[in-house]
């Protein structure tokens, strides 16, 4: 797509002239693309900035599909955690290998992070060990500056560390739908 992925886009001269009400745009089209495969029983494993394809008028779309996977019974357990994105990747991901659109929930909201950040890294200055033992101890990032309240608490959903407590997309849907009629 003509703006390159959303990371670059975010890092770049159009990410400085984003707006609230931009972000918030781009934040509904992912949750909007992770809806459709939550419908369709895919987990995607990968979401993150840098897999979010930006066009133009800021219309994004989710992108590579490599470590996607169908899911049945709705858990998606691989025989190895090799070339996992720790620091978008889920508690039980991490420690069990397990996968399920909740764990895509966990990395949705991480995505919502770097969106705020425009493009920072997630956990920066750690390195992936320190990642894993502080995110399975409990904790999450802190509110990025320019984040409203209501948005950091819709990442903290996310974050749940059950996923059952966890929204699915089609409520982060709803509930994004309603803070973009807000803003």
């Amino acid at each position: 797509m003509v703006q390159g992925n959303l990371n670059e886009y975010l890092k770049g001269t159009g990410g400085l002239r984003l707006k609230n009400a931009d972000f918030v745009h781009i934040i509904c089209q992912v949750a909007d693309g992770m809806q459709y495969l939550e419908d369709k029983h895919i987990v995607h494993r990968d979401l993150a900035t840098r897999n979010v394809l930006v066009g133009e008028n800021l219309v994004c779309k989710i992108a590579d599909f490599g470590l996607a996977r169908l899911l049945k019974d709705d858990i998606y357990s691989p025989e190895n955690n090799r070339n996992t994105p720790i620091r978008w990747t889920a508690p039980e991901a991490l420690m069990y290998c397990t996968y399920s659109t909740k764990s895509d929930v966990w990395s949705f909201g991480i995505v919502i992070f770097e969106v705020y950040t425009r493009g920072d890294l997630p956990y920066k200055g750690w390195t992936n060990r320190e990642v894993v033992t502080k995110v399975t101890q409990g904790y999450r990032l802190p509110q990025p500056q320019i984040c409203t309240m209501e948005m950091y608490n819709l990442m903290l959903l996310c974050w749940m560390d059950k996923p059952q407590e966890r929204p699915s997309f089609q409520v982060l849907v709803e509930k994004l739908t309603d803070i973009q009629r807000s803003v």
